[in-house]
């Protein structure tokens, strides 16, 4: 007779076991541990930085910076979220701050790019409809990557609070802590990020208007 409430272990179970021994390891300052973290959660990490950070040098810099921030904070770590959650904040945190220290270009504006109204409330503009379905894998690389071209063209402002919320989905009090806004100021922000970005995808995906 089979015997009652066992289980197999899912992957799950097994990542999390997994994880709770290597932050054990990390906090006993196991070194090999260090390595084995970057190996595990590095690329994905560095990847966060590049995003946001639009120069490569200083992305490599505040990724570097934020493992250093992990290492020295590790005892800290009470594992209240995963591992991979508390290092993608510590390297959000890293990544802004980096920008913060270069220099600022002034503010560009985006209502050039924002849809224009009559006087009565009706689109000035008609606006094509987008023809890119996304059906196999290599339209769906081209797609992320005309996308991620195009985020790149936002304003500063725009592009980190479109990031923070769409890419990185951190919440809006999150985002407004961070980038020190009021959560309106955020939801404003991101609505016309949102805004912008179509206008500026619409080359990319709209069809000819007839």
């Amino acid at each position: 007779m089979a015997e009652t409430g066992s289980s197999i272990p899912t992957n799950a179970s097994t990542e999390a076991a997994d994880e709770t021994r290597l932050v054990q390891r990390l906090q006993q300052g196991d070194g090999l541990a260090f390595e084995t973290m970057i190996r595990a959660y590095g690329g994905r990490l560095l990847a966060v930085a590049q995003r946001i950070v639009r120069q490569d040098a200083d992305a490599q810099d505040a990724f570097q910076d934020a493992m250093l921030q992990a290492y020295r904070n590790i005892g800290k770590f009470q594992g209240d979220s995963k591992l991979s959650t508390w290092l993608h904040r510590i390297v959000v945190n890293a990544a802004l701050m980096k920008l913060r220290a270069q220099r600022r270009r002034p503010e560009t504006p985006v209502d050039d790019l924002l849809p224009k109204f009559d006087e009565r409330g009706h689109w000035e503009a008609f606006t094509p409809r987008w023809t890119r379905t996304g059906r196999d894998d290599l339209e769906d690389q081209e797609t992320r990557e005309i996308v991620r071209r195009r985020i790149e063209e936002l304003p500063d402002g725009y592009r980190t609070v479109l990031l923070l919320r769409d890419i990185e989905e951190l919440d809006t009090a999150e985002t407004a802590r961070l980038l020190e806004m009021t959560e309106g100021a955020v939801k404003t922000r991101l609505h016309r990020a949102r805004q912008a970005l179509r206008a500026l995808l619409e080359a990319d995906f709209a069809e000819d208007a007839a």
